[in-house]
């Protein structure tokens, strides 16, 4: 839960730098550089135009940080949970092991469940299923992944709920 807070701040501090509002929010007290999460306080600031990092999971032990942002763009009535991963996209099976791993352009979230391709925990993909919540995975070491990923243009696996 930390290092998300962490990795908030950090990404925070980088947007900020190049010209953008932004507010990190967490389900608990963390000292003056986060707010506490409210939806409401969110919504502001999204009507304020900034960008708004949801750090910290759930805040609560036995759920992951996968959970926590699924929860959070289930509340938020995001379009879509952005994944910017350590690889370019779901597989169905591990590359580093696999050198005939299959990367998948699509694939649904059921398929995902079914097959215990772990892009999410199943706590968070059996929510992203019953909520109808897609997600994107991309590489996050891909220069401009994040700013492509902003604008739709995904190069990586787009995860559906159909």
């Amino acid at each position: 839960m930390l290092a998300t807070i962490m990795n908030c701040i950090y990404v925070s501090e980088i947007f900020r730098n190049a010209g953008m509002k932004t507010e990190v929010l967490t389900p608990f007290v963390c000292g003056a550089v986060t707010e506490l999460f409210s939806k409401d306080k969110a919504n502001r600031y999204f009507e304020e135009g900034k960008v708004v990092f949801f750090a910290g999971g759930t805040g609560h032990p036995y759920f992951s940080t996968d959970t926590g942002i699924t929860l959070r763009a289930v509340e938020m009535d995001a379009d879509c949970i952005l994944l910017a991963k350590s690889i370019d996209g779901v597989y169905d099976s591990d590359p580093a092991k696999n050198p005939d791993a299959k990367r998948y352009d699509t694939i649904s979230i059921q398929e995902v469940i079914d097959k215990k391709l772990a892009v999410v925990d199943l706590t968070a993909s059996i929510m992203c299923m019953e909520h109808k919540m897609p997600m994107a995975v991309f590489d996050l070491n891909e220069k401009d992944s994040i700013a492509n990923a902003m604008q739709g243009k995904i190069n990586g696996t787009i995860v559906t709920v159909d």
